[in-house]
Parts: structure tokens; C-alpha cells; sequence
């Protein structure tokens, strides 16, 4: 471990440098009042809220103002940002994603929208392309095994996106932008409330580019074609909300998406594909009793996803319908939680075998303690599963206060992936014995957050065991695939030293956060695929009179773009612009230039990312 360390910080000094310097170099004596920042709440870490610097688990929280002033237009865009997450993307905005948190796949993480789990059971994970940015106000990572909380497929973390909705007061937002590649973005929204504790909010954006060429010549006659791959993405959603008695209040969320989007797959042929996202949850919550929260929720969530290429057309649904029932008691600072679900996943696709459904029952409780300069956690889940059977799994975390600002923390919690049904039932690659992936995760960190300067430093290690991979040839019980199949033959350790600061200085705010990390296929000693070994971000803004100029980088180490390490991946580092101007108290100016230095860079073997391009966009009444 301390070779592995000295050698890191030798190659990735610089960064380094920055991050440290931004966390030590500065004493909170030297801010002024006005530059504290106020306290950050966070929902995911402990499905309660709570302030984030409180939490025991490493986590970020994206803000409504933040969203707006990165003027991302993308969520995987805007995730590459964060410390403890990669990306790997085939083109531009509309192509098929993953996002890594900390080494772990795109299916060994969950994603959650306004509360209700989102994504595809043959593929796993989120289907990131079909999520749009325009209708999310504010994002949470937490990042470690979250199983105890939230079930199968929490082995890297969570995501929750949530989507916009109405404030105190009322108002309109209205946005429109182009960019390079054609694109051109529209956004509409009406947000309000009633004296009857009625409140409402509806949001509708389109957004269209004509895009660029996805692949290189490198890919093959099979893969290559030269026209752009444009895309075109409408999207909705909507929020009611009802405060029925001053301790009851009942609503419903729901977003829908549609991406248009062109790929290749060569080059006689208009290859296309449609995605769409749909999601609803309705909602009951109030207190039993002064100190018992208690809250109902239905939900239902779909993933479409329809092909028409060269090689023929494929469709593969996902429908998740269940229901969720928590019950938060309150001793003092001291809560105790209940949480009771059922989640059905129905499976439907033109692949013979492939249907098919699964019940997963849940039961949860969990402890969390405030005493004094003492915070400690405890959690244990049950899984019960029609498909895979049961599994159990816990979690325990305690921290110590050595100051208001200063923390340290350790922790431990098992982990598991469920098996997609691509890798149980496809014809000629899944197994149907596959059994689930197992994690166990320790970190110890050390968090300071004095409201104007935060700083985290956490080394963590998940030890991953019956990793399911495509293997050829297939064990002796499953000779008959021919061509190679999924099976839990490997193991894996996820390890890693993730360091993050932000500090505001006067008219100047700056950020950086560096990875340390060694994501490793232990079975074979290989790297897993598209994970660096260093990878960093770095940002500032500058305030001037009204006008705000912001620069950011992401940085990342070399990667391979197959699990034996043969084709490497070259390290990139790229650099973004952005300003923003209020034209007047309700409008506002951005503009964003991407890639300055037009840096040619690959996220997956021969498929192309943006070059250097722009973005102009005007806003009314945004918050």
C-alpha cells in the first residue's frame, strides 16, 4: 500500500498539490462572514435527512445552483465531475453510458429517481441516455456498499436524482440555448402553490442536436460509418403535493422521457434506436405520534429500449412496480428505522428465453446514533428473492467529533449484485445457477467542514467475490455455450484513496477532488476495464460585479478497454470555460466552451467524444 501510494502521488503530483493545497493553506480565520456556505442536508445516506457533514458515509450533493451554473447538459456530463466517478460513453450526448463510482460498474451501483429505483434487469444499471438533465433539480452520490439500505446492486454506491418541483412562492422558467453540432435546447416550467396547501409543479423541455460521427475508421467495416449520430430527447415531469392535516400530506411525482438517437453498427444502413423512461410514485406521509414518522409509497417504473440496425431490431423492457413502507422513530438525537418493500421486475423482449419476472420481498432496520462528539450507525437487510433466494446483508459505521468541523470515521458493510436476466437466461451466454455477487467493504476517512472549507480524505477496499464475467470456454456443467458464457468464476478488489476539498475565498470559490484507486480483477491480475488508475477534477469560479467566469478540468490516467489489457486507452485531460451574466433580476446569460484545447480523447475504443464546442443559453425566472 505505501509503495502504491508513493508511486501515485510521483506520477500525479500536480494534482495532488492543488488538493492538499486548497485543504491546508488556509485558516478559517481568513474568511470573512459573508463566505460561509450554508449547510448542506442530505437524504440518500440515511433515508432521512441529514446534514451531509453529519453522515457517515463519504457523499456529494449537486445543487439546484449548481446544476445551473455548470451549464452541463448532460447527467453523465455532470458526474464526471465528482470525486469518486469515471465515465465511459460510444459518442456523444444520446450514446450509450456507464458510470463507475469507485471502480465499481455501471451495475454495481444503484440509481434512484424522487425515491423509486430506476433501470434496466437484462442489461443492469441505469440507462443514463434517457435521463435528462433538464427536468432534475438536485443530485446525491453516496458512495460505499448501501446494501443494508437499499438491497441488491449497491456494491459502489448510490445515485438518487430529484426531479423539479415547486417552492413557497410562485413563478414561470423559461430557457432556451444552441450549441455546436446544431444543438438547440428548449425548456418551459410553471411552479406554484395554493392557500389550501396545494402545491403543483410542470416542467417540459425538448433538446435535439444533429450530432457527430460516433465511431473511427479503427472500428471495423462492422461498426464504422461516417455520418453524424444526432438525437432528439422530450421530456416531462410533473409534481403535486397535498397537505391534507398539518401532520399529513399526500402527492405524486412522475417524469417521462423519449431519446431518439442514431448510432453505428456500419455503414449500409440508418441505424437508430429509441429509448424511453417512464416513472411514477404516489405518496402518503405524516407522524403516528410525535416521535414516529411514517410514509407509503407506490411506484412504477419502465425502461424501453427499441433497436432498428443492420443486424437486425431488438426491443428489451424493464417494468418495476412495488411499494415502499418506512417507519423513522425518534429518541432524542437517536432515530430507529423500519423499512419494509416489495419490488417486481418484468422482463419483456424479442429474445426467445429471455422473458420473465422476479418478486423480491425486503425487510430492513437500521439504528443511528448522536451523542455528544459520538456518531455511529447499524444496519441489517433481508432480501428474499423468487429468483436467487435470500440474502442478508449489514452495515456499521462510527465516527468521533475532535471539533465542530473535524471528523473521523471507519466502517464496514456486505454488499451483493443481483444477476441480470442477460446473464441468467440468454440464449447462448446466461446461466440460469448464476449466483449473485458478494462485497465487503471497509474505509476509515477523515471529513472537515467549517461551512467555508470542506475537505475529505477516504481510503477504502471492497473485496468482491463470484464476480460474474463472460468466459470462453464455459465451465464443464455449461459446455453446451459454445461461443462463451457469463459465470461467477472471478474475484475482485475495489480499492482506492479519494481525497476532495472546496473553499470560498472572497469572489472566488475552488474545488478539486483526486482518485487514487486500484480497481483489480484478481482472478487474472488485470485492471478492470475503462477504470484509471488516477483520475482527477479541478474547478474555480471568479466573481466580478454580476458576471461569474468559471474554468474546470478533468484529468485521468491511462485505461484498457477490455478485461485482458490489450487495447489501451490513453490518458486526457480537458479543459471547460464558463460564464454567466444576470441580464436583470429574473433573466440570465450562460455560456459554456468545451474542450478548449480541441483535445482528441477516447471513453471507449474507436467511438469519438466532443471535440472543442460551445453552448449559449438564456434563462427566465431559473432557481
Amino acid at each position: 500500500m505505501t509503495f502504491l501510494v508513493k508511486s501515485m502521488m510521483n506520477q500525479f503530483s500536480k494534482p495532488l498539490s492543488l488538493a492538499f493545497a486548497v485543504a491546508s493553506c488556509f485558516s478559517t480565520s481568513v474568511f470573512a462572514q459573508s463566505n460561509e456556505l450554508q449547510p448542506q442536508v442530505i437524504i440518500t445516506a440515511g433515508r432521512q435527512p441529514q446534514v451531509a457533514k453529519d453522515v457517515l458515509a463519504d457523499n456529494v450533493v449537486i445543487s439546484s445552483e449548481q446544476i445551473l451554473r455548470s451549464g452541463a447538459t448532460s447527467i453523465v456530463d455532470l458526474l464526471a465531475q465528482q470525486r469518486g466517478i469515471e465515465i465511459s460513453r460510444t459518442g456523444g450526448a444520446g450514446s450509450v453510458s456507464s458510470v463507475f463510482i469507485r471502480g465499481a460498474a455501471n451495475s454495481q451501483s444503484v440509481v434512484f429517481v424522487d425515491g423509486v429505483r430506476i433501470g434496466s434487469s437484462t442489461t443492469g444499471g441505469a440507462t443514463w441516455s434517457s435521463i435528462p438533465l433538464s427536468q432534475i433539480e438536485r443530485i446525491e452520490i453516496v458512495y460505499g456498499p448501501l446494501s443494508s439500505l437499499y438491497g441488491a446492486d449497491a456494491i459502489g454506491g448510490v445515485i438518487q436524482l430529484f426531479t423539479k418541483k415547486s417552492g413557497a412562492q410562485s413563478r414561470t422558467s423559461l430557457s432556451a440555448g444552441i450549441g455546436s453540432h446544431h444543438l438547440r435546447k428548449v425548456e418551459i416550467g410553471i411552479f406554484g402553490s395554493s392557500a389550501s396547501n396545494f402545491q403543483y409543479s410542470l416542467n417540459t423541455a425538448k433538446e435535439s442536436s444533429d450530432g457527430f460521427s460516433a465511431s473511427k475508421p479503427g472500428a471495423g467495416a462492422f461498426t464504422y460509418n461516417a455520418d453524424n449520430d444526432g438525437y432528439t430527447q422530450k421530456s416531462f415531469n410533473g409534481n403535486l403535493a397535498w397537505k391534507l392535516t398539518p401532520e399529513l400530506t399526500a402527492g405524486v411525482n412522475f417524469v417521462q422521457s423519449t431519446l431518439d438517437v442514431n448510432f453505428d453498427a456500419g455503414p449500409s444502413y440508418n441505424d437508430r434506436g429509441q429509448q424511453k423512461f417512464d416513472n411514477v410514485a404516489t405518496f402518503v406521509k405524516g407522524k403516528l405520534a410525535s416521535n414516529w414518522n411514517s410514509s407509503l409509497q407506490f411506484s412504477r417504473n419502465t425502461d424501453r429500449v427499441y433497436t432498428d440496425a443492420s443486424y437486425g431490431k431488438g426491443q428489451a423492457d424493464t417494468a418495476q412496480r412495488g411499494w415502499t413502507w418506512q417507519n423513522d422513530v425518534n429518541f432524542g438525537r437517536d432515530v430507529l428505522q423500519i423499512v419494509v418493500e416489495d419490488r417486481e421486475e418484468d422482463v419483456r423482449t424479442n429474445t426467445v428465453g429471455l422473458n420473465g419476472k422476479r418478486d423480491t420481498q425486503s425487510y430492513a432496520l437500521g439504528y443511528t446514533l448522536k451523542q455528544d462528539g459520538h456518531l455511529a450507525s447499524i444496519s441489517a437487510r433481508l432480501d428474499d428473492s423468487s429468483q436467487y433466494g435470500r440474502h442478508s446483508t449489514g452495515g456499521i459505521a462510527y465516527g468521533y467529533k475532535l471539533n465542530d468541523a473535524l471528523r473521523v470515521n471507519a466502517s464496514y458493510g456486505t454488499s451483493f449484485r443481483a444477476p441480470t436476466f442477460n446473464e441468467l437466461y440468454y440464449p447462448g451466454f446466461g446461466v440460469a445457477s448464476n449466483r449473485p455477487e458478494l462485497g465487503k467493504n471497509k474505509e476509515v476517512g477523515v471529513y472537515y467542514d467549517d461551512n467555508v472549507l470542506q475537505f475529505s480524505a477516504v481510503y477504502y477496499q471492497n473485496k468482491i467475490t463470484d464476480l460474474l464475467v463472460s468466459t470462453n470456454p464455459c465451465p464443464v456443467e455449461v459446455s453446451t455455450h459454445r461461443y462463451g458464457c457469463a459465470f461467477n468464476v472471478n474475484k475482485a478488489t475495489l480499492s482506492g484513496l479519494t481525497l476532495g476539498a472546496s473553499v470560498r475565498l472572497g469572489t472566488w470559490d475552488l474545488r478539486s477532488s483526486v482518485d487514487i484507486q486500484d480497481p483489480q480483477d484478481d482472478t487474472t491480475g488485470k485492471r478492470l476495464a475503462r477504470r484509471a488508475k488516477r483520475h482527477a477534477s479541478f474547478g474555480m469560479d471568479y466573481r466580478f460585479a454580476d458576471l461569474t467566469l468559471g474554468l474546470e478540468s478533468l484529468v485521468s490516467g491511462e485505461r484498457f478497454d477490455d478485461a485482458a489489457n490489450r487495447n489501451r486507452l490513453a490518458g486526457y485531460g480537458i479543459l471547460n470555460f464558463i460564464a454567466k451574466y444576470p441580464l436583470s433580476a429574473d433573466w440570465s446569460l450562460l455560456a459554456r466552451w468545451n474542450n478548449l484545447t480541441n483535445k482528441d480523447y477516447e471513453l471507449a475504443r474507436n467511438y469519438r467524444t466532443p471535440g472543442s464546442n460551445f453552448f449559449l443559453g438564456l434563462s427566465y425566472g431559473a432557481k
